[in-house]
Order: structure tokens, then C-alpha cells, then sequence
């Protein structure tokens, strides 16, 4: 199996290939290829599925919160400990379900909060970004289901380099921003657009990855509880196209 490009999938040994199994052909005889993670105790796509819902209800909740009372000054702090708790759960290679919802309400504190404050300034571009966000996932599970986009060791070397590019770039933004206003300019104006553009495309492309992984792994038969960390790494990846999302419609906005 291929390496993921998603550091929470590729830390994981499940998910990097390590220690698979093929299926067992006499238990699917038994159990048919429907089989749930219940009678096999292996992770299915419908686990990833509903954990991955059931971490963005969590997320959308505690944003809803965060946004209802005010609270978009938490922003900033939850981005710092939802950072570190990702971190975390990626390096320890965490599967504890309970340590997963807790940085899906933090990072949805994070959200509501970046929610707030762009939407304090430009009125209904949270509902664009949601939909944006939301109508991508869409096309490109379409695309990927359908296998108009095939995932080839060449498109994932492709996507993985463009990606650390591409956060490499952004990195040395933010540090020149602090002795130049607006950095390198990366964020603002036609070359903003176009950057952000292209953070949503690379965004789309690793979206694609992830579902080729998960699906991969779940035929390899990794174990059920691997089901939570690939709902993290799914997050992580619809977080940062959301937040792609708002940048962009920002910048047309202005």
C-alpha cells in the first residue's frame, strides 16, 4: 500500500502498509463482503463514514456554541491547543476515540470562532464557505468514486510535494509578516486569489488521497479502531479546504 500524505495516516502503521493482512476468503464466504467491523473486527469505510460525521457534529456544535456566545477571541487559543493535540494524536498514533472528539470540539471552538470573525465582517460568507466546502468534497468523492481521478504513485508524489510546498511557502509568509506588512503578499489582492485558488485545489487533491487510503486500508483489513484515526485525518483535511474557502471568498470580497 502507499504511503498517505496525511501525517495522522502515514504515522500509523495500519496505514502505511505495515502489518496488513489480505482478507481471509473463508471469512468472507462466512460473513459476505456487507460484513460489518462488528462480526470481523476490522475497520469498513461505514465506520470511517459515521466517525467522520459524527466528529464534524461535534465540531459544529462546539462552533455554534463559540459563535452563539461571542466568543470568536478563543480562536486563536483553540488553533494553538488543537495544534498540539493533533500533534499528539498523530506522533502516538492515538485511536482513542475519546481523545479524537476532544480535538474535534476544540478545533470546532477554532472554527466558530474564524466563523464569527469573518462573518462579523463579511455578512453570509460562512454559508458560502460551507457550501464551497460542501459541494467539493462532493465532486471530488464523485470523481474518485467514479474513476474519472485515479489515485497512481505518480499523483500521490505529485500532491504530497505540492502540499509541503506549498505550507513551506505559507510558513515563510506568516515569518515575513512579522517584519512586513502582509508578508510576501501572498494573502491579498490577485496573487491572494490565485494562491488560494490553488490551496483549495491542492486541498481537493489530498482529499482524494485520503479517501484512496482508507479505502485501501479497509480492504487490507486493518483493525476497527484504526476507523477513528483515519476520521481524524479526514478532518484535518476538510478543516484546512473550509478554511481555504473563507480566505478566498475574503479576498473576492474585498
Amino acid at each position: 500500500m502507499r504511503t498517505s500524505h496525511n501525517p495522522a495516516l502515514t504515522r500509523s502503521p495500519a496505514f502505511a502498509g505495515e502489518g496488513l493482512r489480505a482478507a481471509d476468503p473463508l471469512e468472507e464466504s462466512f460473513f459476505g463482503p456487507s460484513a460489518s467491523s462488528r462480526d470481523t473486527g476490522r475497520m469498513t469505510v461505514d465506520d470511517v463514514v459515521t466517525r467522520t460525521g459524527l466528529l464534524l457534529a461535534i465540531a459544529i456544535a462546539t462552533g455554534g456554541i463559540t459563535w452563539a456566545l461571542g466568543l470568536g477571541g478563543l480562536a486563536l487559543p483553540a488553533a494553538l491547543i488543537g495544534l498540539v493535540l493533533a500533534l499528539v494524536i498523530i506522533f502516538k498514533q492515538v485511536t482513542n476515540p475519546g481523545v479524537i472528539m476532544a480535538y474535534a470540539a476544540i478545533e470546532g471552538v477554532f472554527l466558530g470562532g474564524v466563523s464569527q470573525l469573518f462573518n462579523d465582517r463579511y455578512p453570509g460568507i460562512v454559508v458560502q464557505a460551507v457550501l464551497g466546502t460542501a459541494v467539493v468534497t462532493s465532486v471530488m468523492l464523485g470523481l474518485y468514486k467514479s474513476g474519472r481521478i485515479r489515485v497512481t504513485p505518480r499523483f500521490t508524489k505529485v500532491v504530497v510535494g505540492a502540499t509541503i510546498g506549498f505550507f513551506v511557502l505559507i510558513m515563510v509568509n506568516l515569518v515575513a509578516g512579522f517584519f512586513v506588512d502582509g508578508g510576501l503578499g501572498l494573502r491579498e489582492g490577485p496573487l491572494g486569489i490565485a494562491v488560494g485558488l490553488f490551496a483549495i485545489g491542492l486541498a481537493s487533491l489530498n482529499l482524494v488521497l485520503d479517501f484512496d487510503m482508507v479505502e485501501k486500508a479497509a480492504r487490507q483489513g486493518v483493525p476497527t479502531r484504526f476507523g477513528w484515526f483515519a476520521a481524524f485525518g479526514i478532518m484535518v483535511t476538510l478543516v484546512w479546504l473550509y478554511v481555504e474557502m473563507l480566505r478566498l471568498l475574503s479576498i473576492l470580497r474585498d
